[in-house]
Parts: C-alpha cells; structure tokens; sequence
C-alpha cells in the first residue's frame, strides 16, 4: 500500500462501495419511507451476492500483492522464517483485507443458511473490520511522522465516523441519517486514499521546501525545515476540508437527483405463513419484524398492496 498504486487501487474500491450504498440506501428509503430498514449490503438480481463477491475478490488480490506479488522473493519471510522488519507493514495491510474477506464470506453464508439475526451479525463483522482498520493506521508500524502522518491521522478520522456509523446502525437499522452518513464516510475514504497516493507520491506535488526521500525501499515525504513541515501540514489540512466540502455537496445533490427519479411507492406488507389464534381466527406473522422488512428490502418476500 506504500505507493501510488497502493492507494489509488484501495481508494477506488471504497468509493465505489459507498457509491453504490448511497444508491441503494437513498433508492430504498425513497420508495419505502415507512418501512425502510437499512441492510449491510445490496444484492443483485441474477448474481445475488455480487457486491460481497467483489469484496473476497478485491481481498484475495489485496493479500496477494502485499505478501507475494510484490515481494522479490514471493514471499515475505526471512531466511529464517521470521517476519522483518522492513514487511511488517505489508503484513498490516494485508490484515485489514483478510478482516473484509471474513466479513464477506460470513455473511455469504449466513444469508445461504438463513441464519437468524443474520444482518445484525453482519453489520457486527463489517464495524469489527473498520475497527482492525484503524487500529492499524493508528498503530502502524510505518513512520508516520510529518507530512504523511497527518494525511493518516486524518484518514482516521474518516475511518472512525464509518465505524461509528456502522454501529449505530445495529440498534437504528431503520435510521436513513446514519445510511447516509456510512456510505458518504466510505466515498470520502475512497476520495482521501486516491488523494493520500497522488500527493504523497508525484514529486511535482510535493509541498515547497519538502522532498522524496528513500527509506527502507519506501518513498517518505520530509520537509528540510520545520516551518516547511508547518506550510505543509496546513496544506493537507487545507485539502482535507476542500474534499470534505465537495463530498458533502456532491452527496446532497446525489440524493436530490434521486429523490426526483424515485418516488415512494405504495405501502405493502410481506405474505407470510398464517395461522389460527386462540380464538380460531386466522391470523397472519408480524407485518413490523425487521428481520421480515430486511428480506423484503432484498427482494425475498411477496408483496400484497394495501389499500389507502
């Protein structure tokens, strides 16, 4: 991940993801007001778990560049099968994607068993994953002083809003704010890890009085005097809220485009398996159970249309 590429790559992928959660999430709560319940990702109609296949696929790659792609040796041992020094932050990367893999397999197979509560814990192994995220940042074994320390600091920022975000959606699933703001925090991910590359590693757009310095095979950005350093984490600062601002405007002007193309449709409650209460009438399952809504949000359940 210590390259252009390394950033871009990850950064393309996230925004993706929250792009196409923003969709999802403004799509469904448009056409559902009353009944919306958030779910953890969105399937596809022929290739169900499409989105969740894209991230074990992403991972796989992930995993594979940090520790055998890229490695001179295909491999990222010492000759004595320790791990040096100079791989330990190939191995913190490539601990964050193996957390996106777990998440995307588990619930793979949670949603092909029907396992109960299966969002919840879904939602559950996505926040443990952003938590390992920025576990890693914050502890990461990469000097992250100076310039690029505080492109990270703020990255962590980024990340802690997702994670936040996500579990406050396990108590207030049928909250669209918090939708919202998940899916914009992971846009703006991708946004700030593609900015993160192309600033840190284009020499022309190395801050004034600052240069690229070799450091164990990694390219690190150090500034010749501390009032260079100042200008330049001021600079970064600077681009931080120049890209919040846009992210923030281009997610309300998404939403409004979307609440002029979708329209909410009428109320409609899930057919579900009847019965007879104690009194011998013929009753129907619970209309209001979120399990019940989340399924409907995916397309599981048949519809009756309510009349108004």
């Amino acid at each position: 991940m210590g390259t252009l590429g390394g950033h871009v790559a990850p950064g393309a992928f996230f925004f993706l993801i929250g792009l196409w959660h923003l969709f999802g999430h403004s799509r469904l709560f448009l056409l559902q007001r009353g009944s919306y319940v958030a779910p953890v990702w969105f399937p596809v109609p022929g290739v169900r778990h499409i989105e969740l296949i894209m991230i074990i696929i992403g991972s796989v790659i992930s995993v594979s560049m940090e520790l055998v792609i890229v490695q001179p040796k295909h491999q990222p041992f010492d000759d004595d099968g320790t791990i040096p020094s100079v791989h330990l932050h190939n191995f913190e990367h490539a601990s964050i994607s193996l957390a996106w893999l777990v998440f995307a397999a588990a619930t793979i197979h949670m949603d092909r068993v029907r396992a109960p509560m299966r969002d919840a814990v879904s939602q559950l192994a996505a926040a443990a994953a952003f938590a390992q995220q920025l576990l890693i940042f914050h502890f990461h074994s990469a000097d992250h002083a100076g310039v690029q320390g505080r492109y990270h600091r703020l990255l962590e920022m980024v990340v802690a809003v997702t994670l936040a975000a996500s579990l406050l959606l396990i108590p207030y699933q049928r909250s669209i704010a918090l939708s919202l703001v998940r899916s914009a925090s992971l846009v703006f991910q991708g946004v700030w890890f593609t900015v993160m590359g192309v600033m840190m590693w284009t020499p022309a757009l190395v801050p004034k009085g600052c240069f690229m310095n070799d450091e164990d095979g990694l390219q690190v950005v150090r500034c010749r005097t501390d009032e260079a350093l100042d200008r330049a984490k001021s600079l970064v600062n600077l681009q931080f809220n120049w890209y919040l601002t846009g992210t923030v405007a281009f997610v309300v002007v998404f939403y409004l485009q979307m609440a002029k193309q979708y329209q909410e449709q009428p109320q409609y409650a899930p057919l579900v398996k009847g019965g007879r209460g104690s009194d011998g009438r013929c009753t129907i399952g619970e209309v209001n159970d979120d399990e019940d809504d989340l399924e409907a949000s995916k397309g599981g359940l048949g519809y009756i249309e309510i009349e108004r």
